[in-house]
């Protein structure tokens, strides 16, 4: 029976071996901060530059993080790593790394003997790569959004609108602020294709999702978009030279790169005839973690909120992302993100008052939200309540700090500012509400009715991350989210977008001509295990409501925005 690693980069670097009947049989991890926290001087991953915005992880932490979490899965194995026949991986987005001309003949000649660590920084031009969080590339941002008329047709060319963390952004800095640095650069590597490089012996090309991270890859060609190439390097020569050292990613995602190198056959025991496909980010790995169907979405109630669906529909904005789905051709990854998630709910909670003996923080948001009906209406005529909770200024939709709270009729009409706010208890069911009323907002030109005389809505709504252990939030989103056949939980642990990669490689390995990913998985996955249904989602007429006052919701954003643009010190935004 076939055995596949899956190697999964974000803030720690977890491993895990699955079967061809799709069991995990062994697991290991490694956490960057427990692990190497003091030697690297980081903090969840990362170092972070307050006055520049500037977030970047070092490189040889990560080739370090490679040896020992081997060495820990050989432990934890029941049996050796050379019965290990494919491996992929899935990997934090968007981040950049930068390899020397030395590149090429270090990664071909590694010495067995010597970890990573002492060999592999030697074929770097740069020992930083920037992080998903870094914020220092405003400058940037805005002549992106500017190359081609106007953010829309950004997102219509590339899937999204200029951001921070996108790495043409991010190459583009540094090309301008360490030029020594980037002219000895020979190749630029996404952190996937990074990983499998180093598993490779050689390097590997980007995935054909992960590539579209970059605001570089034009959708509708699958290629390098020239005019921002252009941008990016500052000139049509230079853009040449970029389109060099990006190389050309592998659109099929089925393929096969090559065999394992010799340095983790001598060191760490792996098979030769070990096999290396693609890696991917983690998003993109995340949707492979079941069989997705289209209309089905995934909502990660994590620290940040991410909703993603598999969309055959290219219906690109500002706002969002479309990516090349991971396995198939002409399906697309559709993807928004929060940063006003888990941690806004949970200074809601801690808000709500706390009897001396009584239910734990979140037993008393939960039962707030239960005694609080939707909307905060209690009667039909009753007026709706809608709320915006940032902590964080936003990037869905790009608003400063704040709450606001307001109410409307029922049926979205005369829009106010609610007066004195409300109580306490309210906010804990509002804020579900008003996360759950974004996502709808923004994925309603994806869905569609999945059966006759229902609304459009998601089939089903899959719910990971530590938010879909809680009853009340799951209530809350299928009464306005919806979801047709229901709302499930995921029961995958914290390891979604790693059991998406190595289902990945066993698909590219295993596959019969012709055979795609949702067939082969979907032959294999079993529901029993996998999901558990915790909410019966859809509920007529209460869905209703909901649509009834999406539009004064986009009113209330825009006010805000509006608001927020006439302010003569408004705060530099965060994209």
């Amino acid at each position: 029976m076939m055995q596949i690693l899956a190697v999964k980069h974000l803030t720690a670097s977890p491993a895990l071996v699955v079967d061809s009947d799709l069991k995990v049989i062994g697991e290991a991890k490694v956490d960057f901060d427990k692990d190497f926290g003091h030697k690297y001087g980081i903090k969840k991953g990362v170092h972070v530059y307050e006055e520049t915005g500037e977030v970047y992880a070092p490189v040889a932490m990560w080739m370090e993080s490679v040896d020992l979490v081997l060495d820990r899965l050989a432990e934890a194995m029941p049996v050796p790593l050379s019965h290990i026949r494919g491996i992929s991986g899935s990997c934090q987005q968007h981040g950049s790394v930068f390899w020397n001309g030395n590149a090429y003949e270090i990664l071909h000649h590694l010495d067995p003997r010597l970890p990573l660590v002492v060999q592999l920084p030697q074929a770097l031009s740069h020992q930083w790569s920037p992080n998903w969080q870094d914020q220092s590339t405003q400058a940037e941002c805005d002549a992106f959004d500017a190359a081609l008329g106007d953010r829309q047709k950004l997102a219509e060319v590339t899937g999204s609108g200029a951001h921070h963390r996108f790495t043409g952004t991010q190459i583009m800095r540094l090309k301008k602020d360490l030029p020594e640095m980037y002219a000895k650069t020979a190749h630029i590597s996404l952190v996937s294709s990074w990983l499998a490089s180093v598993f490779l012996g050689a390097i590997a090309p980007m995935d054909v999702s992960d590539v579209c991270g970059m605001n570089l890859w034009d959708m509708s060609r699958q290629t390098f978009s020239e005019p921002l190439l252009e941008l990016a390097a500052g000139s049509k020569r230079d853009a040449l030279n970029l389109k060099k050292k990006l190389g050309e990613p592998c659109l099929d995602g089925a393929a096969v790169l090559g065999s394992i190198s010799p340095y983790f056959v001598d060191r760490h025991g792996f098979h030769p005839d070990c096999q290396i496909t693609p890696f991917t980010g983690d998003n993109p790995g995340t949707i492979l973690a079941l069989p997705l169907r289209p209309l089905d979405a995934i909502v990660s109630l994590g620290t940040s909120t991410t909703f993603l669906m598999n969309t055959p529909k290219y219906k690109p904005d500002g706002a969002y992302h479309f990516f090349n789905h991971p396995t198939t051709d002409g399906h697309y990854m559709f993807m928004l993100c929060y940063k006003n998630g888990g941690l806004a709910r949970e200074r809601v909670r801690d808000q709500l008052p706390k009897p001396e003996d009584g239910p734990t923080g979140w037993e008393n948001f939960n039962k707030a939200i239960e005694n609080t009906p939707a909307l905060g209406a209690a009667k039909d005529d009753d007026r709706r309540k809608l709320g915006l909770y940032f902590y964080l200024t936003e990037v869905v939709p790009n608003i400063r700090a704040g709450t606001w709270r307001y109410s409307c009729e029922p049926d979205g009409s005369d829009l106010q500012e609610f007066k004195g706010g409300w109580d306490k208890e309210t906010d804990a069911r509002i804020i579900v509400e008003s996360q759950a009323l974004s996502m709808r907002l923004r994925s309603q030109k994806l869905v569609e009715s999945t059966r006759a005389g229902l609304p459009a809505q998601p089939r089903r709504i899959y719910l990971v991350g530590g938010g879909s252990l809680n009853p009340a939030i799951a209530r809350v989103i299928g009464e306005s989210l919806g979801g047709s056949d229901g709302v499930y939980k995921l029961d995958v642990g914290g390891n979604a977008c790693a059991l998406g990669g190595a289902y990945k490689a066993l698909w590219a390995l295993e596959r019969q001509p012709n055979e795609t990913f949702d067939e082969l998985i979907g032959k294999r996955w079993t529901e029993e295990g996998n999901i558990q249904r915790i909410d019966e989602g859809y509920r007529e007429g209460v869905y209703q409501k909901y649509g009834n006052v999406l539009g004064a919701f986009e009113s209330l954003e825009n006010k805000i925005l509006a608001e927020q643009a006439a302010e003569p010190d408004n705060a530099q935004k965060e994209i």
